[in-house]
């Protein structure tokens, strides 16, 4: 088996993108199973995207939060003469993704609810650190025994700052994107919260907030013009959780609310408790008040995760 740096043994690989690859490895000096994600090789002289990953994962690696998978470590491995293949070592998070739960059709809302409560609460820790996920979807979502986990904060970018793809490459999944990213503009925590509306759409609905037969080619060239679904009808669903949705999904970024808020008001609809940023007072959308819960909540939130049952298709 190969391994990296004298340390890491790649044992099967897990996972597969356009631009890397993820396996479970074996950290052989803390003797601990791990996940390593294998970055495309830079080219010959690009030493400056080998800088920009370490910085990116160096930024991850600060987020300690119940539903983060965390990055432990970074390095390089030399594939050709002249070429290096970046890697980052995370938390091997053991579970099944949201991404293979929701192939079964959409979830109990309750389920959904909860599910996307934690999801914004680990959004709401990254953006209290400055960084923003860009790439939150149900396939880097792992539900497990603890509560949901964000994967992948490997391409992770500090808030603001300018897209450095290369040209004609979107970071991303095109059906998640907030019509901004479409533009390359900076990289915000609103665009985030807009991944988390077409999280929520799909979770409550088992599909996309778009036309049936939308293609990720069509989203690309016509994101200006599509624009999502209103969520229908679910059952039992209280109206609050359809409008923090419809308010995700908007294309103004300023409209959209806070991950801090979604996960409090989300949270609160189903009882659950998630980790916050402690913080003095809760950011308050531009297009719906704060309730008097939410404040409540802000200032009451403790460091307490319940312990669902993702099988279950009742209350939670």
């Amino acid at each position: 088996m190969r391994t990296l740096a004298g340390r890491y043994q790649l044992e099967q690989r897990i996972g597969m993108g356009g631009m890397s690859e993820v396996w479970r490895a074996h950290d052989i000096v803390l003797d601990r199973p791990v996940a390593v994600k294998l970055m495309s090789p830079a080219h010959r002289g690009e030493q400056t995207s080998v800088e920009r990953i370490r910085a990116e994962a160096r930024s991850a690696a600060r987020l300690v939060h119940p539903n983060v998978a965390s990055v432990h470590d970074f390095g390089t491995s030399t594939t050709l003469p002249g070429r290096e293949m970046p890697y980052i070592v995370m938390e091997l998070v053991e579970g099944e993704t949201l991404a293979a739960h929701l192939r079964a059709g959409p979830l109990d809302w309750r389920i959904a609810v909860r599910v996307c409560a934690e999801v914004a609460a680990a959004l709401a820790a990254a953006h209290a650190h400055g960084i923003v996920h860009r790439d939150v979807k149900p396939a880097n979502v792992m539900l497990t025994p603890s509560g949901a986990k964000v994967l992948d904060f490997g391409i992770a970018t500090p808030a603001g700052a300018p897209d450095h793809s290369p040209e004609g490459v979107l970071v991303g999944t095109p059906a998640y994107l907030a019509p901004e990213q479409f533009d390359r503009q900076p990289a915000t925590p609103a665009a985030d919260m807009y991944a988390v509306g077409v999280l929520l759409y799909y979770c409550l609905t088992g599909r996309l907030p778009y036309a049936a037969g939308t293609t990720a080619t069509q989203l690309v060239g016509s994101r200006r013009k599509i624009t999502p679904e209103p969520l229908p009808p679910v059952a039992g669903l209280p109206p609050e959780v359809a409008d923090l949705c419809r308010r995700c999904l908007a294309d103004d970024p300023r409209e959209r609310p806070s991950s801090l808020v979604a996960a409090l008001e989300l949270a609160e609809v189903v009882d659950a408790r998630v980790y916050v940023p402690m913080l003095a007072s809760v950011p308050r959308p531009r297009t719906a008040p704060v309730s008097p819960w939410t404040e409540r909540a802000a200032a009451e939130a403790t460091e307490a995760v319940a312990l669902p049952d993702w099988s279950r298709t009742g209350p939670v």
